[in-house]
């Protein structure tokens, strides 16, 4: 190593440590707006946040740039940094976040014929098992020694609030309450019965989740307790909404249709690492992309991808379904997920570019999604086995989208691709219910696509083209939207009732009014979204209003006001406050 292999490592170093300390500001400052009900600001840095790895990484690439000493081709040099870069994380706190940073950096810097695993962290080389700050993970409590009240207590007391609870002895007695209705066997006490809480709050929306588990023998009951304000202004304190205890409902917490959360960590690895025994379900991967840190989610993605490649046969494919007129999308069949291209031209009806579409991406990426909303990994110069991608997906790429695909010896490189979570499209989903008779599913269906919209809609979203196919349906049997192409805030919509015919001879099948990029008129859904007479009846019994151009603009006023809806990433039932628990009135709703 030289000198100046090393000072070009801690150059790096210092970006990424940059970085982190924005990161973890960003966190301390959600928890004050929580406190203050800043909910526009909550929002805000959520947002802002998205932004921040990007920024640190230019910066970084430029420093480096700007220093003529640092030759960009030599290999020898390079592998010099990378050794010098590992000395440095030996003590690291975040060292495999500064792994992914490096590559970041480093792929920016180099001539593309580097990319391999001698200049980039391929796999993890710092260990990080065992870190933690002198602050630990988490915090434990002992019903055993202190009693079940007393625990409960102490452990919502730990996490130091600026605004006090309304109600302590209150909310505890109603976890206490529901721990009791959930499992008797907890109260059956083993001598190491103890509750093990993050000491630090997740933050998101509206909300504030303390996730933990309790260990009772050679069993583990994790759960998640809603922190929210009684009052929507921050004027009534705060209260415990519930307790949730199954692993769906915890699982929804962490779902790739929500927001990410901001939570001030200074051992990401140690969190994740707890992490994983609440929700022993999700992959590390999305663990780390839900706690903010979603550019070494991504990484950690590509490692389980490539890993999945090298351990399975099947061909890369099209994916089943109607063809969309913006994207190509295809599929591995046995990995759950799919992978979209944008094409070169695309065609009218679509008044969009390939600049358009990464904008409208990038849209969905800084905003709340809801619950509704398909998160997308974005991925550039990805290279496949030449071999396992079909000869129809190599003449559908090479004639709707040439400029995406390159070749590398026995590897196709694709040049920008969007990974997405792979659902069963919601009109191939209606369609089998139909098929199979399945009323319930088909109207549970309909039903879900219309409270998606909604959802929507009080998140400021409009999804432009409404048709099924640009739906999903979960596992769990959530719909959830995927084709952004369209995508809108609904405050830059105009929403119209169709204007009456004055001409009696005008041609029935021309449009008679003018129409404007951004007018809508929701009467016209009915036309393309309701043919079948099974779809109508459910969709006019639950989400008629959907229909009137009044309920889109009543929207818009709320908004335009400044008012943010409250989503609840749990059902409304289990709430303390809906299950008569309380003798006060449920402080939010939808």
């Amino acid at each position: 190593m030289t000198q100046k292999s090393t000072q070009l490592a801690a150059l790096i170093l210092d970006g990424f440590n940059s970085h982190y300390i924005r990161f973890r500001e960003c966190a301390r400052a959600a928890k004050i707006a929580f406190e203050q009900a800043d909910w526009p600001q909550i929002q805000k840095l959520s947002a802002e946040r998205i932004a921040f790895y990007d920024e640190r990484v230019r910066e970084t690439v430029m420093a480096i740039e700007a220093n003529t000493a640092v030759s960009h081709d030599d290999l020898a040099f390079w592998q010099a940094v990378k050794t010098a870069y590992v000395e440095l994380l030996m003590t690291h706190h975040q060292p495999e976040c500064a792994e992914t940073f490096f590559n970041s950096v480093s792929t920016k810097v180099l001539k593309s014929e580097y990319f391999h695993s001698d200049m980039l962290f391929v796999r993890p080389v710092v260990s990080t098992e065992y870190i933690d700050a002198e602050s630990t993970t988490y915090n434990s409590y002992y019903p055993n020694r202190d009693g079940w009240t007393q625990s409960l207590t102490a452990m919502l007391d730990a996490l130091s609030l600026n605004t006090p609870f309304t109600d302590l002895a209150r909310d505890v007695a109603c976890i206490e309450a529901r721990l009791t209705e959930a499992s008797n066997q907890l109260f059956e006490a083993h001598p190491n019965l103890q509750i093990q809480a993050v000491r630090t709050l997740f933050y998101r929306n509206k909300g504030a989740y303390l996730l933990g588990k309790i260990i009772n023998g050679y069993d583990e009951h994790p759960f998640a307790i809603p922190i929210l304000h009684e009052r929507d202004d921050g004027s009534g304190g705060l209260c415990a909404d519930t307790i949730l205890l199954n692993g769906r409902h915890l699982g929804s917490l962490f779902s790739f249709n929500r927001a990410y959360f901001m939570i001030d960590c200074e051992v990401p690895s140690a969190l994740v690492q707890f992490l994983q025994t609440v929700l022993p379900q999700k992959p590390k991967a999305e663990l780390y992309s839900m706690i903010g840190l979603q550019k070494h989610g991504k990484a950690l993605f590509y490692r389980d991808f490539m890993h999945h490649q090298k351990h399975s046969t099947d061909d890369f494919v099209l994916a089943p379904g109607i063809k969309g007129l913006v994207m190509l999308v295809f599929t591995l069949p046995s990995y759950p997920y799919v992978f979209k291209l944008i094409k070169d031209v695309i065609s009218p009806p679509k008044e969009v570019d390939k600049e358009i579409v990464e904008a409208k991406y990038q849209l969905v990426k800084r905003h709340d999604r809801v619950g509704r909303m398909a998160d997308t990994l974005e991925f550039s110069n990805v290279a496949f086995p030449r071999a396992r991608f079909s000869q129809e997906l190599i003449d559908e790429i090479t004639k709707l989208a040439p400029t995406e695909i390159d070749y590398e010896g026995d590897k196709v490189i694709i040049n920008h691709v969007y990974i997405e979570r792979r659902m069963t499209p919601l009109n191939m989903y209606l369609h089998d219910a139909t098929q199979r008779g399945d009323k319930v599913r088909k109207d549970n269906a309909v039903i879900e696509y219309g409270n998606a919209i909604k959802d929507m809609v009080a998140a400021n979203i409009f999804p432009g083209d409404m048709l099924f196919k640009n739906f999903g349906v979960t596992r769990g049997g959530r719909v959830v939207f995927y084709d952004y192409d369209e995508i809108e805030y609904l405050t830059d919509c105009k929403f119209r009732p169709i204007p009456k015919r004055y001409d009696a001879d005008d041609d029935m099948g021309e449009v008679w009014y003018p129409v404007d990029r951004l007018d809508v008129f929701p009467e016209e859904f009915s036309k393309f979204l309701l043919t079948d007479p099974e779809v109508r009846d459910v969709f006019m019994r639950y989400h008629a209003d959907l229909l009137d151009w009044k309920y889109w603009s009543t929207h818009q006023e709320r908004i335009r006001a400044g008012h943010i809806e409250d989503f609840y990433p749990y059902p409304h039932w289990l709430r303390f406050a809906e299950m008569g628990q309380r003798n006060d009135e449920p402080a939010v709703d939808n």
